[in-house]
């Protein structure tokens, strides 16, 4: 009398066949994009987002084209010689980190390139002021630490400690920016909350 309940499901799957109707996908699928709304704001998100891509890649190359080249001014003094400015004034000018070595350079280079792009990508609105004023002081007075240090390095000459803290100066404004994106991440989503319980 007892039977094996595999068996009797083994056998009932046996016989019972189970086809779709033909066509059945192709509807499916016609009746799935005619109810899915097609957002214009997807678009438009992705063409701003592409239009951030552009517009920092042209950062970034303006910035590297500008510190691998330079700009050197070129003169003429008043018997008709060519100078190159560049060099004459390198003997009052100050020296910075990257005027050190080329791995400073590279460093510098790195910081400043990014500190630059983040400020870049930021988006100014009436909701965000406050926030971007606070941190934007902080940077002023990184900035101006940095210059201190710079000062200090033409003074003394260069060391460790000193190049340490402009390095870590560059690092603390590229860590203080980072922040500052964060936090207008959170103050967005934290609107975009706000709008959607207020809706529903």
């Amino acid at each position: 009398m007892a039977q094996d309940l595999r068996e009797l499901f083994a056998r009932e799957r046996e016989q019972q066949t189970h086809t779709m109707k033909e066509g059945h996908e192709d509807r499916f699928l016609s009746k799935l994009d005619e109810n899915i709304p097609r957002t214009k704001h997807y678009r438009r998100a992705n063409r701003t987002f592409w239009l951030q891509i552009a517009a920092s890649v042209v950062v970034v190359i303006g910035l590297g084209y500008y510190f691998l080249f330079g700009s050197k001014e070129v003169v003429t003094d008043p018997n008709n010689n060519v100078v190159d400015t560049q060099e004459n004034n390198t003997q009052n000018q100050s020296i910075s980190l990257g005027d050190l070595s080329p791995d400073l350079k590279k460093i510098e280079n790195y910081y400043l390139t990014n500190i630059n792009l983040e400020l870049s990508g930021l988006e100014f609105n009436d909701d965000n002021k406050e926030v971007i004023d606070s941190y934007m002081e902080q940077l002023a007075e990184l900035d101006a630490e940095y210059r201190r240090l710079n000062a200090e390095l033409n003074e003394m000459g260069p060391n460790d400690q000193t190049i340490n803290a402009l390095i870590n100066n560059l690092q603390l404004r590229l860590q203080l920016l980072q922040k500052l994106k964060s936090k207008l991440n959170q103050l967005k989503s934290s609107k975009n909350e706000q709008k959607t319980s207020h809706i529903v």
